[in-house]
């Protein structure tokens, strides 16, 4: 078998051991939580035997092993289960949160790409000096930011000129395309540049310490030698090199898009899946936090193995290991 193949194979071996183990892994960690959705029902008089009922209605009175029995049965069958707090199906759940988080963090990944970008490149390229300082420390500071308190700061500071809570005004009603459009996007702006200003700054570190140790190869001395400017040694033959570590980074990044930014979501009561998931956590709702978890475990390791993909052709070292 050819070395490339032999190293996808093995890649997708990893990726499917780890889908069976996270998925055992997410139902078993949930119900380790004290209580559970039939204990967190508050209605005034309820009884023991009411409560047994509501237990019985979700399946939480079976032996823990037949409920995980059950869940694998289920899954295999592309049944994620119904939510307990609204009765709905999980897909369905998950596939509105999903919808409504991926504009604001792929959005807020395009910004932080950009400025971590352009603080990585430009550190590398003039290391040492006063620009690469600040660029590094900036970009370490809003890194170290909870992103819950850079959300509330943004909030001040803009206070009055944008909104700040939800993805669209309530009151707008029988608006026409553009008016929604516009209502939607002011909406977008503050989580997430939000997003972007708290993530940027692993792009940065990342891109210039890649970019560092890039340049300081033996062939980049070698073309500096033949008298090409330094943005010509950048371009034609660091970046490409330093792309390894940069490649999986922002597989991870994407991976996580649907699992979107539970506390950017909540300051913001943006209706995605951060938001849905603190919810569920909040209610015990084991099917939501189950489908959730099991959307983010497979969305990373597909992202992985793009990242995987990439590699061959990134690093043709790899297609002859």
């Amino acid at each position: 078998m050819p070395a490339g193949l032999t190293y996808l194979a093995r890649r997708l071996t990893v990726a499917i051991v780890t889908v069976v183990v996270a998925v055992s892994a997410n139902f078993f960690l949930f119900r380790a939580v004290p209580g559970d959705a039939a204990s967190l029902v508050k209605v005034p008089g309820m009884t023991a035997q009411q409560r047994q009922q509501i237990r019985a209605e979700f399946g939480l009175d079976q032996p823990l092993l037949h409920q995980y029995a059950s869940y694998l049965v289920q899954l295999l069958h592309g049944n994620l289960g119904v939510s307990f707090e609204n009765r709905r199906p999980v897909s369905a759940n998950l596939a509105e949160a999903v919808l409504n988080t991926m504009p604001m963090v792929l959005v807020g990944t395009v910004i932080a790409l950009v400025i971590g970008a352009a603080t990585g490149l430009l550190g590398a390229w003039r290391r040492g000096t006063a620009g690469d300082a600040i660029g590094l420390g900036t970009a370490l500071a809003f890194y170290a930011m909870p992103a819950q308190w850079l959300a509330l700061m943004l909030i001040l500071l803009v206070h009055g000129w944008l909104p700040s809570g939800g993805m669209s005004d309530v009151f707008l009603v029988n608006a026409d395309l553009w008016t929604t459009l516009r209502d939607h996007v002011t909406h977008l702006i503050l989580p997430a540049i939000t997003f972007g200003l708290a993530s940027y700054g692993q792009y940065a570190i990342i891109i210039r310490s890649s970019m560092l140790e890039t340049l300081s190869e033996d062939y980049i001395l070698t073309a500096r030698a033949k008298g090409l400017n330094n943005w010509a040694v950048v371009r034609k033959h660091a970046l490409r090199n330093a792309m390894l570590p940069i490649t999986t980074l922002i597989a991870l990044s994407l991976g996580t898009l649907v699992a979107g930014a539970i506390l950017i979501e909540t300051v913001f009561s943006w209706p995605g899946v951060g938001l849905a998931v603190y919810g569920a956590v909040r209610a015990r709702d084991y099917p939501m936090l189950q489908g959730a978890f099991l959307l983010l475990t497979c969305s990373v390791i597909a992202c992985n193995l793009l990242a995987d993909l990439l590699y061959l052709r990134l690093d043709p070292r790899i297609r002859t290991a």
